[in-house]
């Protein structure tokens, strides 16, 4: 039978538990996987599951479960886990993340279906990259032009029905206004460090200052630069042995596992949105 996965948050209360389960029960789903969270802070609960069902009873399960979500109040989603989910993938001049992006998507690690390729440098760029079977556009941002731009990447999201859009070390800010319109479904990656060094060339002055710890930090965009929710992070220690362009080799590398990782999980249904931080469902 197909698999599904459920997720859902809403206030705490007794009896959600419950109440799912049972919904699922009543229609035979058989439930696989469950897991859940109850965010004393904020006195919220969360929770994932993936259950076997019917395909002729899945019209049934959502609509009935559509009026008990109601009375939980519940933010909820149901979907069938053998559809891919439709990504676009957007980059720069640095390419490293998107080729690891690309190489885990052939060969079946990144179940998705890839909307396209969108970069603000020329295609001769990529030369190198296999690009076979992806629509690939160049959008350039030119000086007083950026609003156009956004525009046509708006567009282009919407005419694919792009549900993530991955910024795969794609060197340009978005605006407020496009960090809006895509909030909760854009998935940044971004060097960080302890401490943290913005503007330009931060890993030679992570070197200048000696540090000995560095790190990458996947998040959801937000129009606060780099303020968004994070999903997923990694470090790795350094010496003063490794000059700056050792830090940036390894840099490359965390950055791209980091956001492989945070991509594997939006495509699985694991982060759930819980203001400005995540519940993260990991394996």
């Amino acid at each position: 039978m197909p698999h599904y996965v459920l997720t859902l948050a809403c206030p705490d209360r007794p009896g959600i538990v419950n109440a799912v389960t049972g919904h699922l029960l009543r229609y035979e789903g058989n439930i696989l996987e469950a897991q859940q969270y109850n965010d004393r802070e904020t006195d919220r609960f969360f929770m994932r599951t993936v259950f076997a069902l019917a395909p002729e009873s899945l019209a049934q399960v959502r609509a009935a479960f559509d009026t008990l979500a109601r009375a939980f109040r519940m933010e909820w989603s149901l979907r069938d886990r053998g559809e891919p989910r439709r990504v676009m993938l957007l980059a720069s001049r640095f390419d490293h993340c998107l080729a690891d992006v690309l190489y885990r998507w052939r060969i079946g690690e990144l179940p998705m279906a890839i909307t396209a390729v969108v970069a603000n440098h020329p295609r001769e760029t990529y030369r190198h990259l296999d690009f076979d079977g992806i629509p690939f556009h160049h959008l350039p941002v030119e000086k007083g032009r950026k609003h156009e731009q956004e525009a046509a990447l708006a567009a282009l999201i919407d005419s694919t029905g792009t549900e993530l859009v991955v910024l795969a070390r794609y060197m340009q800010v978005l605006s407020a206004e496009l960090a809006r319109t895509l909030a909760g479904r854009c998935i940044n990656i971004h060097h960080s460090f302890l401490p943290g060094f913005k503007g330009a060339r931060p890993y030679h002055q992570a070197h200048a200052r000696g540090v000995k710890l560095i790190g990458a930090t996947a998040h959801f965009v937000t129009a606060d630069l780099d303020e968004g929710p994070i999903i997923e992070q990694d470090t790795q220690r350094v010496s003063h042995h490794d000059t700056p362009d050792d830090l940036i080799r390894i840099g490359r590398d965390i950055e791209r596992r980091v956001l492989a990782q945070a991509l594997r999980y939006w495509l699985d249904d694991r982060i759930l949105l819980n203001g400005h931080r995540t519940v993260v469902f990991a394996v």
